[in-house]
């Protein structure tokens, strides 16, 4: 930081290059209209107002946003009288959440001077006046210069002071700054150059990086729940194979994931990480079948569980087993230990999730072979896991070749219809019994051993 309190990265009087309407892609017409309200609301208050960050950028490439943030010079607590529908969130950086019938939610942001974690001391609470900045400002605290952009009404004009337009024409990602510096700061930011790359298609500029080369490591000085986040994000993105052709390049995966290092390598790691890859291209087949009307919902433990296959085929020869009885029972506890151990500080996971990691990974091998046969033993479909680990073999077997799984398997919708779906021999599962005291679907271990696979019976 300089001695003036502002990131070093914003040059002396910055002068933007503006964008009139007749030189780019966005109309007012495709902006959510809840959005232009709170534009037009703070535009007749005598505020200013702009449309920020991803909305501007995927509006520019002609996608849909998801979101449409605003920016303004209007104080939290103006927001909040302006907008009598609201509530202020955040400790260090508070923003004004608006809601709107439906649920629909639109964030407004006061322009900011830096970024959260530009800041010296990250456990201090500022003041809430010492954060507030210019339009200037608040583009140069951003992290790429395609997120940096401001989209104004009153002329329909594109403000750009970082060169985030340019980078836009020619697909590249780059972060704002001196990337050494930025990424040392936060090394999340690795995480997000990574993620836009694989979402628009587009390369990452050389000294971003390197930088994100150089400081890969530091994704460990990361609160692992961030980093648990980012990850389940790309998983979700429908772009996740060429996220994990990036992080296999740059070896981010292998410094999220460290187990897969020596893995990876050689003869027998390529073979793995193409079974990473095809397992990632079909969570993005079913990902990319979401809409508003129809959404995918792989809950995270099975989106953890499809990126530790091929560690789990190499580990303990996964798919040649067929074990039964006491046996089973043993890999269960051996491979429940293991996730244990790799994840016992990493991502946070909860120990029900590590539960239905662990019953996903060792039932893969007889749902795979019953998959093939397409015979269901009576004993099998009435299992409390049987549809979670139909489902999980159906995307498996897909990935290695077999036909493709049925997205409606995997859709946001009442419980009962998907155990209708997924039971594709006409019985009811059993899926839907919830134990008292467990998560319904996700058997509790059993240290007596009794049971088929050494589960308790449900």
């Amino acid at each position: 930081m300089s001695q003036n309190g502002h990131c070093p990265d914003i040059p002396p009087s910055p002068v933007p290059v503006i964008i009139p309407a007749t030189d780019h892609p966005i109309k007012v017409h495709d902006i959510d209209g809840e959005a232009l309200k709170v534009l037009y609301r703070l535009r007749d208050a005598g505020f200013a107002g702009y449309l920020v960050g991803g909305g501007v950028r995927d509006l520019y490439l002609g996608q849909r946003p998801k979101d449409f943030d605003i920016s303004t010079n209007a104080r939290p607590g103006q927001l909040r009288k302006l907008f009598r529908n609201s509530r202020t969130i955040g400790r260090r950086f508070r923003l004004v959440q608006v809601f709107f019938r439906g649920g629909k939610i639109i964030e407004v942001s006061t322009l900011r001077s830096r970024s959260e974690y530009d800041i010296n001391d990250i456990d201090k609470v500022l003041p809430s006046n010492n954060t507030f900045g210019t339009l200037p400002e608040d583009a140069f605290r951003r992290d790429l210069t395609i997120n940096s952009l401001f989209y104004e009404i009153e002329h329909n004009t594109i403000i750009d002071y970082v060169g985030g337009v340019k980078d836009l024409d020619q697909g590249i990602i780059r972060i704002v700054g001196e990337p050494d510096r930025r990424v040392t700061r936060d090394p999340v930011r690795i995480m997000r150059v990574v993620r836009h790359a694989a979402r628009n298609g587009f390369r990452i500029e050389e000294q971003s990086w390197q930088a994100i080369i150089r400081h890969r490591h530091k994704l460990d000085l990361c609160p692992p729940s961030r980093i648990r986040d980012e990850l389940l994000r790309d998983l979700r993105s429908g772009k996740s194979e060429p996220w994990t052709r990036t992080v296999l390049k740059s070896r981010i995966f292998t410094t999220i994931l460290p187990f897969y290092a020596e893995i990876l390598d050689g003869a027998r790691g390529r073979q793995r990480q193409q079974e990473l890859l095809a397992l990632t291209r079909v969570l993005d087949r079913l990902h990319g079948q979401s809409s508003d009307d129809y959404r995918i919902e792989i809950p995270d433990y099975m989106l953890f569980t499809t990126l530790l296959v091929p560690w789990a085929e190499e580990r303990f020869d996964l798919l040649q087993q067929r074990l039964h009885g006491p046996a089973h029972h043993t890999l269960s506890r051996e491979i429940r230990a293991e996730l244990d151990s790799l994840f016992s500080e990493r991502f946070n996971i909860k120990r029900l999730d590590k539960e239905a990691m662990t019953t996903l990974l060792v039932n893969l091998p007889i749902f795979e072979s019953h998959q093939q046969k397409e015979t269901w033993p009576k004993w099998l479909r009435g299992k409390s896991y049987f549809a979670d680990c139909s489902r999980f073999a159906r995307l498996f077997v897909e990935a290695a070749g077999g036909p493709a799984v049925d997205a409606g398997l995997f859709a946001a919708q009442p419980r009962q219809l998907r155990h209708e779906a997924a039971d594709f021999s006409g019985k009811d599962s059993g899926h839907g019994r919830r134990a008292k005291g467990r998560r319904g679907g996700q058997p509790a271990f059993s240290n007596r051993g009794k049971g088929v696979f050494g589960f308790r019976n449900g």
